[in-house]
């Protein structure tokens, strides 16, 4: 059964990718090798998250994604969560971050065991300061990712509808940063 339900989840996803693409025809603002803006929020608990409190110290998976608990959204949530040993060895912190509200998050994460923090960024200004906002009347991100290195530079970005895209390219991209931060 659980099968099953994840190949349903990665064909629905292929089928919303197929429907989102219009939405992201505008280019992001933010390139490989720029800084990251230095965002803040609220993660699922209520607590604060600061982007600055990692830098230096670890790299930082920063995806943003359309709706909580929704086909897509979950299987990249989980793919993410299924890696979450391997990533923290390399020294990569994974946030995610939405639209959706604190609560959301709370049941998005308890729902599918996310040991990461989901940031809820109801007023999207985080959305905004990356260029992740698909819409400007719309309350929903559009499905982009940016792996942060030490520096607060920006690594490398996937901008793509599809989840298992950014799965396989932010690997490939972790993969070849080589060292790892001092513990």
């Amino acid at each position: 059964m659980k099968t099953l339900h994840r190949c349903l989840c990665w064909i629905s996803a292929a089928v919303f990718a197929a429907a989102a693409t219009p939405i992201l025809a505008e280019s992001l603002p933010l390139k490989v090798g720029d800084t990251a803006p230095r965002v803040a929020g609220r993660d699922q608990d209520g607590a604060k998250w600061k982007l600055k409190d990692d830098l230096g110290k670890q790299f930082v998976l920063l995806y943003f994604y359309p709706k909580d608990d929704t086909i897509g959204c979950t299987a990249e949530a989980c793919g993410l969560r299924d890696r979450i040993g391997d990533l923290k060895q390399k020294g990569v912190a994974v946030v995610g971050v939405s639209f959706d509200s604190v609560e959301s998050h709370k049941k998005f994460a308890f729902k599918y065991d996310l040991s990461f923090p989901l940031i809820a960024d109801t007023s999207g200004g985080i959305a905004k300061a990356y260029g992740a906002q698909a819409d400007e009347t719309l309350k929903i991100d559009r499905r982009v990712s940016f792996l942060i290195g030490l520096d607060g530079k920006i690594i490398h970005i996937t901008d793509s509808p599809d989840p298992s895209a950014h799965l396989r390219e932010m690997q490939a991209a972790i993969a070849s940063l080589g060292a790892r931060p001092a513990p």
